[in-house]
């Protein structure tokens, strides 16, 4: 009989499933660390856990029983999924239980921030009564941007529309006409929102790109008085950055669940007028709690008993024979949607994927959501992989077309990805080297053979002599090692034209190399794309 433990405290009516099951053994273990715990996941065949615990690899290692963890909530910080996957062990969360919640704490924050809720409260305390002091401002007719139209998100967006607040957005994968429908006017930046935003809400993971996302260089340009509120992750919102703000009069008001370090005790902002904080309740209601409880004991059982899979943030629900014929290309397709992620911009509408050679005969539906896994990968507040990918894309509302040749190209097999957003088009092809070396072949009609791992420095320049001299000259003033290069010619071949250089560099260049790269009248642009590491597999894999 198949056994559960619960790591952590969870709402009675999962035990109460666990209990009533009769074919499920399970017992509560809460509070276990180090060997204690190691021990205890030996006895079991499932683990159930919230924040509270952290599994690490040294907890797992060796465990030859321990088939499955679940995650009651969203985040999984706490499970070493790396350590996870290599024991063979799946872990799932529960993305779905909280988004009401967390949406609607979103609202009680900006509701409070506008009516001076708190320090009004903590008045009548001190036996004082300065209705005066207190003013307050409505929220019907005010801007609320929002970044990141997820599922909380666009619960944001609904609540919001109930208080007759005007809404703009930022979220480069959802279409202009998926915004409409939504009731909200879509933005081709956030930087382009900063200015028109009486309050500003992020509602994404927290990722490279969103890393301190409002930081000083932002409030230069949001609109003075703005009100920020951040429900989602610490460290999208540069801490330091929103006191100056309050301190200069920049900010009207910060309202924040989430911390950079969590507990946070102690932050410059808790004793500052205009801030109100709490200690990340975005899901502390007896309602998500509950739902969470019981989605993960349910999780848990079923695939225990039925071998079910569902919401596996580590692995997908495919044929491992499959997965292991298609290795090289799965990656392929991966990298080449992290790539285009990070090359594209504007908001995208439509994927065409081709496939062109031998690969025509593999099974392409996998490869395409392997491609859109890629794409996605640090866009969305959920986990995505193989089974969900092409899923999440077409919800929000981007087109997906496939073409499918056995007709070769320069290449025995080849992918092309294009991406439409309502700024231009988009396009990276890519092969297969061997069995496991993916190689970019492809840029917006421009031939080259370029690695696709690492520090990737893409620039697009005039085909004139001198421009590999200054980009080396460049690199090296700032100690910027080159570990590879490729470069190449549009696909007419004719000299003299546009080309294009793809360097890999050993470290990032710091914001100043591609300022004075595109200084340069020869160099149209220069971006820095982060890839995978070199043999580094999907994380689903």
């Amino acid at each position: 009989m198949p056994k559960i433990i619960v790591l952590d405290n969870i709402a009675q009516q999962g035990l109460a499933i666990l209990e009533q099951h009769a074919d499920i053994e399970y017992e509560v273990c809460t509070g276990l660390a180090g060997d204690d715990l190691r021990n205890a996941l030996l006895e079991a065949d499932g683990a159930i856990c919230r924040s509270g615990v952290t599994l690490t690899e040294k907890s797992m290692i060796g465990n030859l029983r321990l088939k499955v963890i679940v995650r009651a909530g969203v985040g999984t910080d706490n499970i070493d999924k790396a350590a996870a996957t290599r024991q063979g062990i799946i872990v799932m969360n529960t993305p779905t239980g909280n988004t009401f919640s967390t949406a609607e704490h979103t609202l009680t924050l900006l509701l409070a921030l506008s009516r001076n809720v708190a320090p009004a409260f903590h008045s009548l305390q001190a036996g004082k009564w300065d209705r005066k002091k207190y003013m307050g401002t409505q929220l019907a007719d005010k801007v609320l941007g929002i970044v990141g139209l997820g599922r909380i998100g666009i619960e944001v967006a609904k609540r919001a529309i109930a208080f007759q607040m005007e809404l703009i957005g930022y979220d480069p994968f959802i279409t202009s006409e998926q915004a409409a429908k939504i009731g909200l006017e879509l933005c081709d930046s956030v930087h382009d929102m900063l200015p028109r935003v009486d309050y500003l809400t992020v509602h994404t993971p927290l990722t490279a790109e969103t890393k301190g996302l409002i930081g000083h260089a932002e409030l230069k340009i949001i609109k003075p008085g703005a009100r920020l509120i951040n429900c989602a992750r610490g460290g999208i919102y540069d801490e330091s950055a929103l006191a100056a703000g309050i301190d200069d009069g920049t900010l009207a008001g910060v309202a924040l669940d989430v911390f950079e370090t969590e507990p946070c005790t102690d932050s410059p902002l808790f004793q500052k007028p205009g801030v109100l904080c709490t200690p990340h309740l975005g899901a502390s209601t007896e309602e998500a709690q509950t739902q969470v409880a019981v989605e993960a004991v349910n999780l848990a059982i079923n695939y225990l008993t039925t071998g079910v899979i569902r919401h596996a943030v580590n692995m997908a629900a495919v044929d491992p024979a499959t997965l292991e014929a298609l290795a090289g290309y799965l990656d392929l397709a991966y990298r080449m949607g992290i790539f285009l992620a990070q090359w594209q911009q504007g908001n995208v509408k439509q994927l065409t994927i081709e496939y062109r050679g031998e690969v025509s005969q593999e099974d392409t539906k996998l490869l395409t959501a392997s491609l859109c896994a890629g794409l996605l990968q640090r866009a969305l507040d959920t986990n995505v992989n193989i089974v969900n990918a092409k899923v999440l894309l077409q919800e929000r509302g981007i087109e997906l077309k496939e073409n499918i040749t056995s007709e070769m190209s320069a290449f025995r097999s080849s992918i092309t990805a294009t991406i439409e957003t309502d700024k231009q088009s988009y396009t990276a092809g890519g092969t297969v080297f061997g069995n496991h070396m993916p190689r970019l072949i492809q840029i917006d009609g421009m031939r080259l053979e370029s690695y696709l791992d690492g520090n990737m420095l893409v620039f697009i320049h005039n085909d004139v002599p001198g421009i590999i001299g200054l980009m080396g000259s460049s690199l090296g003033k700032h100690e910027i090692n080159i570990a590879q290069m490729s470069v190449g010619r549009a696909i007419s071949d004719h000299p003299g034209g546009k080309a294009i250089g793809v360097l890999n560099l050993d470290s990032i260049p710091p914001a100043a190399v591609t300022q004075d790269l595109e200084s340069h009248p020869g160099i149209h642009s220069a971006k820095v794309i982060e890839m995978p590491a070199v043999g580094e597999k999907p994380p689903w894999f």
